[in-house]
Order: C-alpha cells, then structure tokens, then sequence
C-alpha cells in the first residue's frame, strides 16, 4: 500500500525551501525567466505556507519542482506543456473568492486569504496521473474539501459537486482567439460522497509554497485517484446539485472522457492504452514506463465508492 503514516516520511525525500530557492535563482541566471515570472512577485519572495504533515502521503519520491512547475496542461494559457509557465504570469490572483452555492442552507462567498487563516494545512504527497499517460509525485498544500463543504450544510437533496474555473479571457490568452480546444469557462464535478471523501483536498500550495499560478493558484482541486483533468484549477465557484453536472471533458468528447474519470489500467483511453506510465523527471522521453495502479494506488482508500458499479461503462 502507497500511504504511510508520517513518521515514515523521510525528511530527504522533500526538497527544502533553501535549495528550491537557489535551483530557482540559478535557472534564473540560465534563462529561465518564463518559469520564473510565473511564481507569485519571483521566487525571493515567495509566500512559505505553514502546514502540518500528513499520514495522507505517497511513499513515492517527489517529482523535481523544476518539472512540476514547467511541464502542465492548463489550456486557459496554451495547449504546450511549457505554456502556462510562460504565459499564467498575467493571472491576477489577489485578490480571489470562492462562492459556495447551490443546494446549501449556508451559501457563502470565502475570500481566500480569509479561509486560509480558518483552516489547519496540511502537506499531502500525492501520485498526480495525467490521462495522457504521463505521472508525477507532487507535495502539494491544502485542506479538505469537506472543510469548506460543511461550513455551508448542503441539503438532503444534494447529489453532486459543480466547479468552475475562471474566466477571464483578458488574463488568459487561452480563453481567446478563432479556435478553442474547449469551451470556457472549465468546468468539473465529483458526486458528494467523492468530495466529501478524506483524501479530496483544495490545494493553495506545492513545495512548501503558495501555487504558482501555471499551477492553479490561488485554490484548486485535488482528487489523486483521478486523472488529473479531474482536478480543476483557479476554482471561483462550488455549487451543491442534484443532477450529476456537465464537465468540460465529457463536454467535449464523451466518447474518451467519462464523469467519473478514474484512474484503471484495464481501461483505455480509445486512443492509447491506460496500463503503464511515463513518470516525469526519469530521463525525458526515454524514462521506463511504470504500470498504472487502480485508482492510480489509492484503491484500498476508495474502492467501495464504486462498490457494484460497472468501471467500464461508468469510464
């Protein structure tokens, strides 16, 4: 099994705030300035989170800051993987709130800055697998989403959880132009008991640090048993439904891109094969392949969610 409790966390598998600093000044100096502006006023000063560790954690080593922040998909900035890194810099993310809406007794709107001083963070390593068959291992910063969830009492009639991104095309050059790859704003959802389950957390930082924007800052989703498309990033809106929601994914493509999105090696994307996986940071484009666990690892965790369910037909 993949998680461990916190005392077996070796302190070496996690780069330190000091090192990460100076690998940054250092690309710095070697042309590196489009990953670089994308860091919330630069890297000497980013804003260091305090947070407690977590048992919710991967014995996997952590993949390279250097590759978690240059190699994304986050097509409101480009559809290249080094897009975002080059382009998110004109994101504005102070100041940001969240509305939390829908079929609640409490609808609230949390500015984040706000929430942040409410919630005890914690540091979750989690396997971050990408449906295009590529992985990484990132310690990410966050709460859980029950946090927020609770706070506004969803009603009995609350079946599932809608998410919606920003739009802001003036910001996001991705939102803008003839051709779209999607249609704006992103969207997502989970049903209830998938958001409400322990290891689904809104993240606010990554290395110790606030989310770069290329990232998903300020606040995005975390739900690692899923592709990662399933982990909507630079939330604005929560809404408690009754109806299972629109995704921009399922949207776009039902036929490769189900609601539920779970990560199953014995389901493949109609494209390419979902059995093994290319971690990034492991010599490029030449890197051994891995097999893709069920439920990307987490399946001991999560697997009753789906008791009696048909995997294939609910893809």
């Amino acid at each position: 099994m993949l998680i461990r409790r916190q005392s077996s966390i070796r302190p070496s598998e996690i780069t330190s705030r000091e090192v990460y600093l100076n690998r940054r000044s250092l690309m710095m100096g070697a042309g590196a300035a489009g990953i670089t502006a994308a860091l919330p006023n630069g890297p000497a000063s980013a804003a260091q989170l305090r947070f407690t560790k977590s048992p919710f954690s991967t014995s996997e080593e952590p993949t390279p800051l250097e590759d978690v922040t240059s190699y994304n998909n986050y097509y409101e900035f480009g559809v290249d993987k080094g897009d975002p890194a080059a382009n998110a810099h004109t994101l504005t993310t102070k100041p940001w709130t969240v509305a939390v809406d829908g079929l609640v007794s409490r609808p609230t709107t949390f500015h984040v800055e706000d929430l942040l001083k409410t919630v005890t963070l914690e540091e979750r390593i989690y396997q971050l697998r990408c449906v295009e068959g590529w992985s990484m291992v990132i310690p990410w910063v966050g709460f859980p989403l029950s946090d927020v969830l609770h706070r506004v009492e969803p009603l009995g009639s609350a079946k599932y959880v809608a998410f919606e991104t920003l739009l802001r095309p003036e910001e996001m050059p991705g939102q803008t132009g003839l051709f779209q790859a999607l249609e704006w704003p992103y969207v997502e959802g989970l049903r209830l008991d998938e958001a409400l389950h322990p290891l689904t957390i809104l993240a606010v930082g990554l290395y110790g640090d606030m989310l770069p924007n290329q990232n998903g800052a300020p606040i995005r989703l975390i739900v690692p048993w899923k592709y990662g498309f399933k982990s909507i990033k630079s939330i604005v809106r929560i809404s408690l439904v009754e109806k299972q929601p629109e995704t921009s994914w399922n949207r776009q493509n039902p036929r490769e891109y189900g609601f539920y999105s779970n990560v199953n090696p014995e389901v493949d994307h109609p494209r390419w094969s979902q059995a093994t996986e290319r971690p990034i940071g492991e010599g490029g484009l030449f890197a051994k392949r891995k097999p893709t666990l069920l439920f990307n690892g987490y399946a001991e965790e999560v697997a009753h969610l789906y008791a009696g369910m048909d995997l294939r037909a609910n893809f």
